[in-house]
């Protein structure tokens, strides 16, 4: 009789394991920050040194921005908090305008399912939706043994090497057009993430995934992604839902088109000298 009671229990306590891991679900928040580097010719006297300073402080100030990772155990929708974000698309310097594009915004979705191995994501770009769907990548992470704290967790370390393509353009006083032309070099990156096996989900923020436990930080020398707070099964339900509005295309595909656009609009807007009130626009990481 013992026997069966025992059996039971096991029973149900498997049968409640099973529905917790099912309903277990949370809301991260991650706030970024990217390093900027802001270049300009210094023949152009109304950018002195200290002016270049302040645009570019100011410029960090519009990449410091609240993401928001909805989650259960294997799918999750990783957006931008707009409630947070700051208004307006530009700065403005002694009658400089500048704009920064690149990645971001309200309508700017990201839905992974780790499970299935696949991503969707709906990212603006000039104007035009697209809806890029592709399978995740799969990194070669490294296990290390450092350890820290975030908040209330213990987190382990891991890191994982990639080589990735930088474009970058040098815009001069408009006599010379070989400084407009874009030149592409290939660089090796290392990015270190922090997560915590206290919460066992394969999953993190952006594009990142993999680890036997929630990435809370992400850092890979241009761009930092830490986790400020993080609610765990709350009182009402999380909606994860796939983003489905834009053209589809392949990442491979948005790449490309990316890559022309940003050529075609550096050809339309190459500099031939600087007027008060022109604006620039800069483009800043990948």
């Amino acid at each position: 009789m013992a026997t069966v009671i025992r059996i039971v229990v096991l029973v149900l306590t498997a049968v409640f394991s099973t529905a917790n891991a099912q309903d277990f679900q949370g809301v991260a928040t991650y706030k970024t920050k990217r390093k900027v580097d802001l270049k300009i010719d210094s023949t152009n006297t109304s950018l002195a040194p200290d002016m270049q300073k302040k645009m570019q402080e100011m410029l960090k100030k519009q990449f410091e921005k609240t993401f928001l990772l909805s989650f259960n155990r294997e799918e999750s929708v990783y957006k931008e908090d707009v409630s947070l974000a700051t208004p307006g698309s530009g700065i403005s310097v002694d009658g400089i305008q500048i704009k920064a594009f690149g990645g971001g915004g309200g309508s700017d979705v990201l839905y992974k399912n780790t499970k299935a191995g696949f991503f969707i994501n709906q990212n603006e770009l000039f104007g035009k939706i697209f809806l890029i769907k592709d399978s995740l990548e799969t990194y070669q992470w490294q296990l290390e043994k450092d350890t820290k704290n975030i908040g209330k967790f213990t987190c382990y370390k891991a890191t994982f090497k990639e080589d990735v393509e930088v474009t970058t353009s040098s815009f001069g006083n408009g006599n010379d057009d070989e400084d407009s032309e874009p030149k592409t070099e290939t660089r090796t990156r290392t990015v270190t993430a922090w997560y915590t096996p206290q919460i066992p989900i394969n999953n993190g923020p952006s594009q990142f995934q993999g680890l036997p436990g929630l990435i809370l930080e992400i850092n890979d020398g241009e761009q930092q992604i830490i986790c400020s707070q993080i609610v765990l099964n709350p009182e009402n339900d999380i909606s994860i839902k796939k983003p489905s509005k834009g053209k589809e295309v392949s990442k491979a595909e948005f790449d490309e088109i990316r890559e022309k656009k940003l050529r075609e609009f550096q050809e339309r807007y190459r500099p031939t000298g600087r007027e008060s009130g022109e604006t620039i626009q800069i483009r800043i990481g990948g």
